[in-house]
C-alpha cells in the first residue's frame, strides 16, 4: 500500500517540483495550501495568499492529485505576525520563517496530516532528513540553496514524519523538471521578501498594524553621550550602517537597541563584531541536551558563513557560544544554528551578544 503524503504547496516552483518527485517515487500525494493572509495581502503573489492557492490547485489538476486549502490565517497572525511586531518593539530582529516552520508547516499541518490518515508531510525545502542510529537528523543540502538554518527547531516527532524530496537537487534542476512536465508555475520567480510584508518596509508595516508611528529617541555612543535623534527603534537592526540619517565623518554601526530608554547605541568600525553570544529556547536534533562543552560551527544569520566556536551548555535551556574569531552583527532575535560539517546539531534564539 502506498504511503500517503500531504505536500505543502505554496504555488511556486519548489513545491510543484516536489509533487513530481514524490509521485515518481511511488507516493500517494495530496497537495495542500495553507491560507495565511486575509485583507490586503490575501490576493497577492506571496506565499499563503489565495492567488498562490489557485496556482497550486492548477498544478494539482494537471498532475491528477487532490488539492486542499486550509485556513491558518488566524494562527499565522498570532504565532508569526504578532510575534514579529512584538520582537521589533522589544529591540530584537526576528526570523518569521523559523516560527512559521516550527508552529505551522511542521506543527499544525503535521497534526492535521496525521489526524487524517497521512503518513508524512512534505515541503519543497532544500535540506535532508535522515535516520542516524536511534534518531532522526537534519543535514544541509549539498546545493547552493541549503535551507537547514530555518529548520533547526524541528523535533524528533516532526522529523520522523517529514519528507523533503528536493534535498539533493539544485534549483535549476527543479525548475527544469517543472518545465518538462508543462507545469504552469515553471517560470515563476522566487519570492524574496517576508510574505506578509511584500514591499519590505518593516517599519511602515509595524506602524500601520499598531496604529501609531514609532517614537523618536536618542542615538548614543557606548558611554551614553547623545549623538543625534533616531526615527524610532523599529527602523534599525544590529550591525546597520546605512540609513542612519546622520553623518559622523566615519562609518558608524548600530550595536545595541534599548526599548526601555528608547535609545539606539552606535559604535565605530570594529564595534559591530562580538566574540560570543548567549542563546535561549534551544532545540537539539543530533543528540539530547548536552551536558559538557563541545566544538561546533555556528551560523548567526541565514546567509552567514559557519564560524568555529566553543559551545557551553547552560541552565534554563540556554547556551553560551564563544567564537574563535569575533563575528559581525550578532543580532538578538535571530538564530544561532550549530553544525558539524553537514549535520545540524541544533540551535537557539540569540538573546544577547557577549562584548
Amino acid at each position: 500500500m502506498k504511503k500517503r503524503v500531504l505536500l505543502g504547496m505554496s504555488g511556486g516552483v519548489d513545491s510543484s517540483a516536489s509533487a513530481l518527485v514524490l509521485l515518481r517515487s511511488g507516493y500517494d500525494v495530496t497537495g495542500v495550501t495553507m491560507l495565511l493572509h486575509t485583507g490586503e495581502n490575501s490576493s497577492g503573489d506571496q506565499c499563503g495568499s489565495s492567488r498562490e492557492a489557485e496556482d497550486a490547485a492548477a498544478v494539482c489538476r494537471l498532475l491528477g492529485i487532490p488539492h486542499q486549502v486550509l485556513d491558518f490565517s488566524e494562527e499565522f497572525s498570532q504565532r508569526v505576525k504578532q510575534d514579529f511586531i512584538s520582537e521589533y518593539l522589544a529591540g530584537r530582529t526576528p526570523n518569521p520563517c523559523i516560527r512559521c516552520n516550527r508552529y505551522l508547516k511542521f506543527g499544525m499541518l503535521l497534526e492535521y496530516a496525521l489526524a487524517n490518515g497521512f503518513d508524512f508531510v512534505a515541503t519543497g525545502h532544500y535540506a535532508l532528513v535522515e535516520p542516524l542510529g536511534d534518531r532522526w537528523v537534519l543535514r544541509c543540502s549539498p546545493t547552493a540553496k541549503d535551507q537547514s538554518y530555518v529548520l533547526y527547531q524541528l523535533n524528533q516527532h516532526q522529523l520522523a514524519h517529514t519528507l523533503m524530496p528536493l534535498g539533493r537537487m539544485e534549483k535549476p534542476e527543479a525548475r527544469r523538471l517543472a518545465q518538462e512536465a508543462g507545469l504552469p508555475v515553471a517560470n515563476k520567480p522566487d519570492s524574496q521578501d517576508i510574505c506578509f510584508i511584500p514591499d519590505g518596509d518593516y517599519n511602515s508595516f509595524i506602524a500601520r498594524t499598531c496604529g501609531k508611528e514609532p517614537e523618536p529617541g536618542n542615538f548614543v555612543d557606548a558611554e551614553g553621550h547623545v549623538l543625534g535623534t533616531h526615527r524610532g527603534i523599529t527602523c534599525y537592526t544590529i550591525g546597520q550602517r546605512k540609513g542612519l540619517g546622520l553623518s559622523f565623518g566615519q562609518p558608524m554601526y548600530v550595536t545595541k537597541i534599548d526599548p526601555q530608554a528608547n535609545e539606539v547605541t552606535l559604535g565605530p568600525e570594529g564595534s559591530q563584531y562580538a566574540p560570543g553570544l548567549i542563546a535561549g529556547d534551544c532545540n537539539w536534533i543530533a543528540f539530547e541536551q548536552p551536558g559538557e562543552p563541545f566544538r561546533a560551527q555556528v551560523k548567526v544569520r541565514y546567509k552567514a558563513k559557519p564560524a568555529d566556536a566553543w559551545i557551553f551548555p547552560m541552565e534554563n535551556n540556554q547556551m553560551r557560544i564563544a567564537f574563535d574569531e569575533p563575528q559581525r552583527s550578532v543580532t538578538p532575535g535571530q538564530a544561532a544554528v550549530l553544525y558539524q560539517d553537514d549535520l545540524v546539531l541544533g540551535g537557539g534564539t540569540i538573546l544577547t551578544p557577549c562584548r
